[in-house]
């Protein structure tokens, strides 16, 4: 599952819309639609504010690692 898939994912998971994850992390909808559908590039602080009210985190491996 990508990015995307697993925000929308958790968010229906928990009965939200995308204006009230938008609301509560205080960021656009059109911010969240485009989190949701992949934009290749978006602001890290928004959509790890996005991530925090999914009670999402977001980790970073090193390459070819394991």
């Amino acid at each position: 599952m990508n990015l995307g898939e697993e925000i929308r994912t958790r968010r229906a998971t928990l009965g939200l819309l995308q204006v009230d994850v938008a609301d509560l992390a205080g960021v656009s909808e059109r911010f969240v639609r485009e989190v949701e559908h992949d934009k290749p590039t978006v602001r890290l602080d928004k959509l790890v504010a996005v991530l925090d009210v999914l009670g999402l985190e977001l980790h970073a491996t090193l390459r070819g690692a394991g």
